[in-house]
């Protein structure tokens, strides 16, 4: 039986503290998926379809990766793809909180399906896509936070 994953997230953009947990999960796991997700309460910069390209891109050398897209509810694709566990990255208390109150809503739904909370690496604790939207639209350095190719789209983006 194969132990497959997901790490959701709406990746607006995908930043390198989430290809850190993407690459530790692929460690854990025979399959994981990346799953792009709509987040109502945000006003994405990129549509579905770029982010899921940004990462398809970034993660073309993990060959146990799918990324993948999906609306409504978390725990119905995790059914319908035979997900057993759902990975929450973590950076701080404040995520916690979060995605605590998330990993009871999904085990009430889905008493089957786990979620594990996996740390950033350090040296991303500081990092969000929101933060990579802010400095890049204000002309700031970015080389550091995203990968290549997600740079030159950001940069393409606040150049209109």
């Amino acid at each position: 039986m194969l132990l497959i994953a997901a790490y959701p997230g709406s990746f607006d953009p995908i930043t390198y503290g989430h290809m850190d947990i993407i690459k530790r999960s692929a460690r854990c796991f025979d399959k994981l998926y990346v799953a792009v997700f709509e987040n109502p309460a945000k006003q994405p910069l990129f549509t579905v379809e770029e982010r899921v390209a940004m990462i398809m891109e970034e993660c073309k050398d993990l060959p146990n990766v799918e990324v993948t897209s999906s609306q409504g509810l978390l725990v119905n694709f995790a059914r319908e793809k035979g997900i057993r566990v759902l990975i929450k990255g973590l950076r701080a208390v404040s995520d916690f909180d979060y995605e605590f109150k998330m990993a009871l809503m999904n085990k009430k739904l889905a008493p089957e399906i786990e979620t594990m909370f996996m740390m950033t690496s350090s040296e991303y604790l500081y990092l969000s896509s929101s933060l990579v939207k802010e400095v890049a639209s204000y002309g700031g350095c970015i080389k550091d936070l995203v990968p290549p190719s997600v740079e030159r789209r950001l940069l393409k983006k606040f150049q209109k």
